[in-house]
């Protein structure tokens, strides 16, 4: 029994890496000034290994589990999306190089 245990949750943790990272609770509120900090957030469906839907807010590096029909989370998600969307990759812009006049007579 002592082996067959630990084997036991090897295999579970193998087969369900996501297990014991599911939203059991979710609040029903939350103050706005908590709203503004937030850096990302994930979506729980409730299919699977996670038995609640709920959205997963993440703020300076904790995990917050709210309730996805708040309006105000609601439209925190609308505008990060449209943040990530509407940003675009870095492209590094080229130096602009003056031309004066002697240049210009000189070719």
């Amino acid at each position: 029994i002592s082996v067959l245990f630990p084997t036991l949750l090897l295999l579970f943790l193998a087969l369900f890496p996501g297990a014991f990272d599911c939203c059991t609770k979710i609040s029903k509120e939350i103050p706005r000034r908590i709203l503004r900090r937030v850096n990302r957030f994930e979506i729980q469906e409730a299919d699977g290994p996670c038995h609640l839907e709920a959205v997963i807010l993440y703020v300076r590096g904790k995990k917050l589990c709210v309730n996805p029909w708040i309006r105000e989370v609601r439209k925190l998600m609308k505008k990060i999306k449209h943040k990530i969307h509407k940003s675009k990759p870095h492209v590094r812009k080229q130096r602009r190089v003056r031309i004066t006049k002697k240049e210009e007579e000189n070719s």
